[in-house]
């Protein structure tokens, strides 16, 4: 047999079948796997932050309510108009702290120790003598002079800074900030 013959005899090249793109290679489940781990998080840290701009939303409404019921008072009655908004405020940032740090025992303080809660967790830097005065004995005086526009603004910001951030440092929040998303929600 000759060359030509041999030649003859053989086969044409084939090429190979094209690779498919499915089933993907191990490389791109893994990366799959991955990219859908992040957006899961990336999901999670945002519904939490919507909740907690919900929660604060409802508590500044709750504090905005009383001092509406402070604004449309009568005016000859303005000491018990104060005392009355002191109280109410006073619930109201108590319910704030119950929710955001449930295991502080914030419902037992009173006095001198509720008030150095409220400035250990919170931004009280708008927090004056007059307001924690008011804050430590409002319940039990019969006259209160407090500048009920500075106390609102002082509770505006320091339940803003719990629930939006500008928060302090502080080594028991990480936990207790899961639990105050189910705590306001159905108080508010």
């Amino acid at each position: 047999m000759d060359s030509e013959e041999l030649l003859a005899q053989l086969a044409d090249i084939h090429l190979p079948e094209p690779v498919s793109y499915w089933p993907p290679a191990i490389g791109w489940w893994i990366l799959a796997a991955i990219a859908l781990v992040l957006l899961v998080i990336l999901y999670r840290k945002f519904a939490s932050k919507q909740r907690q701009r919900k929660i604060c939303q409802y508590a500044l409404a709750e504090l905005q309510r009383c001092y509406d019921s402070y604004s449309q008072a009568d005016a000859a009655t303005s000491d018990q108009n104060k005392l009355d908004y002191v109280n109410q405020f006073n619930t109201v940032v108590r319910r704030v702290a119950l929710v955001h740090y449930p295991q502080a025992n914030a419902a037992s303080l009173d006095g001198a120790s509720w008030v150095d809660f409220i400035r250990q967790k919170g931004d009280s830097s708008l927090l004056s003598d007059d307001i924690a005065t008011a804050l430590q004995f409002g319940r039990f005086q019969t006259k209160c002079d407090v500048d009920v526009d500075a106390m609102q603004g002082f509770g505006q910001q320091w339940i803003q800074s719990l629930y939006i951030g500008d928060k302090k440092p502080n080594e028991d929040s990480s936990n207790e900030t899961a639990s105050a998303s189910r705590g306001l929600s159905s108080d508010a």
